[in-house]
């Protein structure tokens, strides 16, 4: 789903700190800082994990999971481009 590699990218693209995320995800600091040191994919429940996701979308970054489009391949993170005005 994530790893812990991809939170931590996502929150230095963005210059978040741990306990904004946790804030933004209605989550605690302890939970985020679990998440983050684990290694490979993060573990938690599936609830804390999808607050995590929708918090790091929210605030602008695009995850990139396994086998989707991306210039090297891999998993990542990339910030995603502003909507277009009409």
């Amino acid at each position: 789903m994530i790893t812990a590699a991809q939170i931590r990218a996502a929150r230095a693209l963005i210059g978040m700190d741990q306990r904004s995320l946790a804030e933004a995800a209605g989550l605690s600091l302890p939970t985020i800082q679990r998440m983050e040191a684990s290694a490979g994919q993060v573990r938690g429940n599936v609830e804390s994990l999808v607050k995590v996701i929708e918090a790091i979308e929210r605030a602008g970054v695009e995850l990139i999971a396994d086998g989707a489009a991306s210039a090297c391949g891999g998993r990542g993170v990339r910030l995603k481009t502003p909507p277009e005005t009409v």
